[in-house]
């Protein structure tokens, strides 16, 4: 069974390609205001560009995110040429379990700057919390994790392109 096929899976994958699609239209219409705004009217909202920082950080790691869902991320595939087709399933698994344990470690110290910013009431921009702003960090690697977690029960098959030996 592909992890693919599961109904809850397609509902979380539209989630996240919407949550992407509002974050990026944001960020496109908040940037055009602004521009229109400073060059025209000579003003600006002062809380639009950490704001749009903010939601860069937002897209980027929603961006992981949906990337780890046909394992489409950034990879360096040294080995999967110059090995034996028949050994690459099990070094793919352990680059997910890997890649599950640092994404896992990530989340937990994310976390844990988080509560922080909760304790100490910092404020990113306009009276908004800066926890509320990176939210995003222990989230995206947990579902990262959890998505890698997925992958090592049931790894999306990939084609491997392996050059001839000369």
């Amino acid at each position: 069974m592909n992890v693919n096929d599961n109904k809850l899976i397609k509902l979380i994958n539209k989630i996240e390609d919407g949550l992407l699609v509002i974050i990026l239209s944001s960020m496109i219409i908040l940037a055009v205001y602004q521009i229109i705004s400073r060059n025209l009217l000579s003003e600006g909202i002062v809380w639009i560009d950490p704001l749009l920082r903010t939601l860069v950080l937002w897209v980027g790691l929603s961006g992981a995110v949906v990337a780890t869902r046909t394992d489409n991320h950034i990879r360096i595939d040294v080995f999967t040429k110059h090995l034996p087709k028949h050994l690459l399933p099990y070094i793919q698994r352990i680059v997910y379990l890997f890649t599950l344990s640092i994404c896992l470690l990530i989340a937990w110290h994310a976390g844990r700057f988080i509560y922080s910013e909760y304790e100490y009431g910092t404020i990113a921009f306009s009276g908004v919390p800066s926890w509320m702003t990176g939210l995003i960090i222990p989230l995206s690697f947990s579902l990262i994790a959890i998505r890698y977690a997925l992958l090592l029960i049931s790894p999306y098959e990939r084609e491997v392109v392996q050059e001839p030996d000369n």
